[in-house]
């Protein structure tokens, strides 16, 4: 662990956890496109990280082989794929449903690191990946059954936000061996990078301008970069050099729970018994896998 900052990291977790929250509240907001809103919430993130890479991470920069940086292109790429799938999914599915399921990253990256890496799945990583996906079935399938429905297509929304799930996933295992070699900075300004590259195609593949959007659009786009971006994943990656990276990981199994009170008190969306319940679950499963390693 470095040494003790002057900021407690728990206050700092709080925050993240907190800015963390209200991104999916400002895609929700937005009137955009998903795909625009996730190319300038990276694209904002990045600009200003990049000065700073390079003013103080050249070296580092410029010695990024052609295999760390083939794995930052998967990480990149995957990346893109995950908030461009999690952005869509919120227009189709409530917000509770949308951010719990994306959520569920840990899952998939213990079957990736499983599959592809053969890493050991201990017993309670494997009972909590089984708790998760029951959890996932009786979100996804409960409110169909029970003819409560919280968004135009639901179950189509919820299967995006599984996809970012598991995009997330690929992107914390393509870009795990580079982060062990290269500084923060530098690896989030070449992954964000690509990642920025990735979603302006996606948007001129879906034939979106990216200009003539009105102030309160960029207010947002900017807000997602702000929040979620420099004050949430940024504090996160920072917290974990004073935390147990257990404790930082279920710490931010709070962002379902924090981003279901901000769409009740800002979007009047209140989530169904079946969400809540396979939510519950769903995070209880989280829980156990995050922090099943070792045991």
């Amino acid at each position: 662990m470095a040494d003790a900052p002057r900021v407690s990291p728990i206050i700092g977790l709080v925050v993240a956890v907190t800015a963390v929250s209200s991104g999916a509240i400002l895609v929700r907001l937005s009137g955009a496109p998903s795909s625009i809103a996730a190319f300038y919430r990276v694209l904002f993130t990045t600009v200003p990280l990049a000065p700073i890479a390079v003013w103080r991470y050249r070296t580092q920069l410029a010695a990024i082989t052609r295999r760390d940086l083939g794995f930052a292109t998967l990480s990149g790429v995957a990346l893109a794929l995950h908030f461009a799938a999690w952005f869509e999914s919120l227009a189709w599915t409530s917000v509770a449903a949308s951010v719990t399921l994306v959520q569920a990253q840990p899952v998939f990256v213990a079957l990736g690191a499983w599959l592809l890496l053969r890493e050991r799945v201990t017993t309670r990583m494997a009972v909590g990946i089984a708790i998760a996906v029951a959890g996932m079935v009786a979100m996804s399938l409960g409110d169909l059954l029970g003819g409560v429905l919280v968004g135009p297509r639901p179950i189509y929304g919820n299967g995006l936000a599984l996809f970012g799930a598991v995009m997330a996933a690929g992107y914390v295992l393509a870009g795990r061996s580079i982060r062990q070699r290269v500084a923060l900075v530098p690896y989030v300004v070449v992954v964000y990078g690509i990642c920025t590259l990735s979603l302006l195609a996606i948007v001129l593949l879906e034939g979106h301008s990216l200009t003539g959007y009105p102030p309160t659009e960029w207010a947002l786009f900017l807000g997602l970069a702000v929040g979620p971006g420099l004050l949430g994943h940024t504090v996160v990656n920072w917290a974990l050099a004073h935390l147990e990276s257990s404790v930082v990981s279920v710490s931010l199994l709070g962002e379902p729970v924090g981003a279901t009170l901000l769409a009740f008190v800002f979007l009047s969306e209140a989530p169904t018994l079946a969400t809540l319940v396979g939510g519950a679950v769903v995070l209880g499963g989280i829980t156990l896998t995050a922090t099943g390693r070792g045991t």
